[in-house]
C-alpha cells in the first residue's frame, strides 16, 4: 500500500504565466482484491459514481439472460453503458434496444433534455421538433433497465425508484463489485446513484475489467459489456469526446467511463489480473478530470494516450475568441504517486 499522506494531483489552468485556477484531484488505484496500489490525496474520499456507474448498472442486462432472450447485439449493449450525445446513431441504438424488449420511448422515465450534440439539436430546431426522452444522454441505460424488467416479469412503471426490485438488484451488484455498501442518492436522470470511497470505485472497475473473483455469469457479462464498449466507442459518448477517443485508441486494453462532477473510473485490462482507477476532482471540474485521467494513463505506460488525439485533452491551450493561445492546462502528479504508477506499469 502506498503512503496515504501523498498530496492530491493538481490540474492548473494558466492565463499567461499566472495560475488562474487550480483543481485538486484525488485518486485511488487498486487491484481486483481491493488492495490500494497507488493513491494521490484521499483514496477514501466518498463521491457519487454518477455516469461512471453505467457499465455496472448494465451487468444485469447480460447476467439475467435478458440480452440473450431479446437477441441484443453489441450496439445495444454499448448504448446501455453510454452517456450519448443524442446523435442519430445513438437514438437508433436506443430505439432498437427498446423495440427488441417490447418497449417504446414512451416507457422511458428519464426525462427530457436537448441532444448534447449541437448539430442534432440544431436539426431538431430547424425541423420544428421538440427533444424527446430518447435524446436524453441516459436513455440507453434506461432502455437496458426496461429490458431487464421485461425479461424478469418486473413492473416497468416506476423502474427508476430505489425500492423497485430492479434497482435493489443493481444496488446489490454494486455492493458486491465495490466491496462496500454504497450511499444512495438520486442521479440526474432519476435512478439511484452510488456514493463510494474512491478505492471502492477502483475495486469495482478492477473486477469489472478483469472478471477476477466474480461468479462465472457475472464475469462473462463483464467481458461482453467491455467488448461492446470497445467495439462501438462512438456510441459511448460521441466523436470528438474524450471517452470515445480513449476507447478508440486503447481498444480492449482499457475500460473507462466518465461521470458528472469530475468523476472518472477506468480499468487497465492489459495489466494481468487488472487494475482499477477511481478519481474525483474536488470542485467537480470535468475537463480537469479528463486531463488527470489521461496523465495517469500516460504514467502507467498505456500506449497511444500520450499522442494525438488524446494528448489534446491533457494539454489544452486556453484560447480567446480570436483563436490565440493565451494560457494552458497543466497536470502535476505527485512524485511518489507517479513513481508508484510507473512501477505498476513496468510490472504489468
Amino acid at each position: 500500500m502506498t503512503d496515504v499522506s501523498c498530496p492530491p494531483a493538481l490540474v492548473t489552468v494558466t492565463r499567461g504565466d499566472i495560475p488562474e485556477s487550480v483543481h485538486r484531484v484525488h485518486v485511488a488505484v487498486t487491484d481486483a482484491a481491493g488492495r490500494v496500489r497507488a493513491s494521490a490525496g484521499d483514496a477514501g474520499l466518498v463521491a457519487f459514481l454518477r455516469s461512471s456507474a453505467k457499465p455496472l448498472q448494465a451487468l444485469p442486462l447480460v447476467e439475467s439472460g435478458a440480452a440473450a432472450a431479446f437477441g441484443l447485439g453489441s450496439e445495444e449493449l454499448a448504448i446501455a453503458c453510454a452517456s450519448h450525445a443524442g446523435m442519430e446513431m445513438h437514438t437508433r441504438a436506443v430505439a432498437s434496444l427498446l423495440s427488441r424488449s417490447g418497449c417504446s420511448p414512451a416507457d422511458l422515465e428519464c426525462g427530457v433534455h436537448p441532444p448534447l450534440d449541437p448539430a442534432r439539436h440544431a436539426a431538431l430546431i430547424a425541423a420544428g421538433e421538440a427533444p424527446q426522452r430518447i435524446h436524453n444522454n441516459c436513455s440507453g441505460k434506461h432502455a437496458g433497465m426496461l429490458a431487464v424488467c421485461r425479461h424478469l416479469g418486473l413492473p416497468t412503471a416506476g423502474y427508476l425508484h430505489s425500492d423497485h426490485p430492479l434497482q435493489q438488484m443493481i444496488t446489490r451488484i454494486v455492493t458486491d463489485m465495490a466491496g462496500v455498501q454504497p450511499i444512495l442518492g438520486v442521479d440526474g436522470c432519476g435512478v439511484p446513484t452510488f456514493g463510494l470511497p474512491l478505492a471502492a470505485m477502483a475495486t469495482a472497475y478492477a473486477r469489472l475489467g478483469s472478471g477476477a473473483g466474480l461468479p462465472p455469469a457475472r464475469a462473462a457479462a463483464a467481458r461482453r459489456l467491455a467488448a461492446a464498449m470497445a467495439a462501438h466507442p462512438a456510441l459511448i459518448s460521441g466523436p470528438g469526446h474524450v471517452n470515445t477517443d480513449l476507447l478508440v485508441v486503447a481498444g480492449s486494453r482499457l475500460l473507462c467511463k466518465g461521470g458528472a462532477e469530475g468523476v472518472w473510473c477506468m480499468a487497465l485490462r492489459a495489466a494481468g489480473s487488472g487494475l482499477g482507477i477511481g478519481l474525483k476532482v474536488e470542485d467537480g471540474a470535468g475537463q480537469a478530470a479528463e486531463a488527470a485521467a489521461i496523465a495517469i494513463l500516460v504514467a502507467l505506460g498505456l500506449d497511444g494516450v500520450a499522442q494525438a488525439p488524446i494528448a489534446r485533452y491533457a494539454h489544452r491551450a486556453v484560447r480567446n475568441t480570436l483563436g490565440a493561445a493565451v494560457g494552458e492546462w497543466r497536470v502535476a502528479l505527485p512524485g511518489s504517486f507517479c513513481a508508484d504508477l510507473q512501477g505498476i506499469g513496468e510490472r504489468a
